[in-house]
């Protein structure tokens, strides 16, 4: 009896198992031209994911249009015409590494500028900070503060000596 559910538990994981099974990537019967699909698809930007490429990319959309480059190819489109058509379809978000033109310059110098706006801030926060800190003898009041603070923490920590022993 207990082989009989232990064969039937096997045969329910097995089928269950299949059935979570997705289908095969898709690959091209002539690896050049599969090739030029990869080469063409790691320069395309995954519209979902947008930190991916099209090659790297499980979205649904990504699986999509590395199919239409496949079908591109295929058809004898050369490299830029299938990107200049994702680029007209898209907009030049859908390059990797877009163009350097003048849509593009503040994507292009936008991370120096932010390091540099964020050097400045640190440069002036150091110098107040610099000026806030400023070494001046201590009044007698501070003085008369300081020594009762200091007697008070060494007697009690004598106290704490002598409770130890």
């Amino acid at each position: 009896m207990i082989k009989l559910k232990i064969i039937f538990i096997v045969l329910i994981m097995a089928v269950t198992s299949i059935s979570f099974a997705k289908e095969a990537a898709h690959t091209a019967e002539d690896p050049e031209l599969e090739k030029k699909v990869n080469e063409i698809s790691a320069e395309l930007r995954c519209l979902v994911c947008q930190n991916q490429t099209i090659a790297d990319s499980h979205a649904a959309l990504a699986v999509d249009l590395k199919n239409q480059v496949r079908e591109m190819v295929k058809e004898g489109k050369s490299r830029d015409d299938v990107v200049d058509y994702m680029v007209a379809r898209y907009g030049d978000f859908v390059r990797y590494r877009p163009p350097v033109k003048p849509e593009t310059y503040l994507l292009w110098i936008g991370p120096f500028l932010l390091l540099a706006g964020g050097m400045l801030i640190l440069m002036v926060n150091l110098k107040k900070r610099k000026t806030m800190v400023v070494d001046k003898p201590l009044s007698e009041e501070e003085h008369q503060k300081l020594d009762s603070i200091l007697h008070t923490e060494k007697s009690s920590s004598n106290e704490k000596e002598g409770e130890g022993r």
